[in-house]
């Protein structure tokens, strides 16, 4: 049994300890709170749970659990099995699951747009936001915003690309303005970068024991943002100079409310215009100007506490 990391005298096992090891009450009770680690859904229809990977590494390694102590799993969709740890090993880690329950979506729904800022503000926009309660991130690749997670004709809007020689036509292009090797990177880069905000949301999460993990999609354009404004059930646009206050605006208790969260630069204002055309509300957060990457936070604390989740 020794190639799945079990070798002789490394594993600890709750089987054939104390009652309190492996049923009802765990044996550690020093913790707060259990830590929290993710699996599919088909590992927490089962009566013990094998943690692997990065999760297994992370709980055995990092956290250093041992037998008897208490932790739960979540598949990030709703479902958290209440466990306790029976085995351990270099990189693995199983557990009984005690029990589990299933926590229905939230209502209403927080969606956040977001301008993708520079840096590594994105990160920790998506960070405290999934921590406070955001159901969904959107990227937003604005038109002033400093980082750009793909270019392409459209965004640089004077109809070439890098490497052109002014006639629209970049070398190595293949008549599109748009060479194959910019097309690959660009959307590589792009790629990379929104899993980057997704580890975030994950591992945001797990550390605020949430039982859903945020969608994290993009990067969309301002009219695909206007779309999903329209069929929002309350959208506010950020905006510091507007007359009413966020705190002002009666939020619904269904639906979606979706918050749009300008860059560094501000929206355009061919943006706002899309946008409040859509039926976004402009309104301002306070007397201060807050950052792009901290100004959603806030809006969507501000939401939560309006409506009946923060009750």
């Amino acid at each position: 049994m020794k190639g799945d990391g079990e070798a002789g005298g490394e594993i600890q096992d709750a089987v054939g300890g104390t009652p309190e090891a492996v049923g009802g009450t765990p044996k550690a009770q020093g913790r707060a709170t259990p830590p929290v680690f993710l699996a599919d859904t088909a590992e927490l229809d089962r009566g013990s749970i094998t943690l692997t990977g990065a999760e297994g590494r992370h709980a055995a390694t990092v956290r250093r659990l041992s037998a008897g102590e208490r932790a739960d799993v979540t598949d990030g969709a709703g479902t958290i099995a209440e466990c306790t740890v029976t085995r351990t090993g270099p990189g693995v880690i199983e557990l009984a699951v005690l029990t589990k329950r299933t926590i229905p979506a939230a209502e209403p729904r927080i969606v956040v747009v977001q301008a993708i800022p520079k840096g590594d503000r994105g990160e920790l926009a998506v960070e405290i936001m999934t921590e406070v309660g955001v159901d969904e991130v959107i990227a937003w690749q604005a038109e002033r915003s400093v980082a750009r997670w793909r270019r392409d004709r459209a965004d640089r809007g004077d109809g070439a690309d890098r490497g052109d020689r002014g006639d629209g036509v970049g070398r190595g292009d293949r008549g599109d303005g748009v060479g194959r090797g910019d097309r690959v990177g660009r959307a590589d880069r792009a790629g990379k970068a929104l899993a980057r905000w997704q580890a975030t949301a994950r591992e945001a999460a797990k550390q605020s024991r949430r039982a859903w993990i945020p969608e994290v999609t993009g990067p969309e354009r301002t009219p695909a943002v206007a779309r999903r404004v329209a069929a929002a059930g309350l959208a506010i646009l950020l905006d510091p100079g507007a007359e009413a206050a966020f705190g002002s605006l009666a939020m619904p208790h269904q639906g979606e409310i979706v918050v749009i969260v300008g860059p560094e630069g501000g929206v355009s204002p061919a943006e706002a215009d899309a946008l409040t055309g859509a039926g976004a509300v402009p309104a301002r957060l306070g007397p201060t100007v807050l950052r792009t990457s901290s100004a959603g936070a806030v809006a969507a604390a501000l939401a939560l506490a309006s409506s009946d989740r923060w009750a």
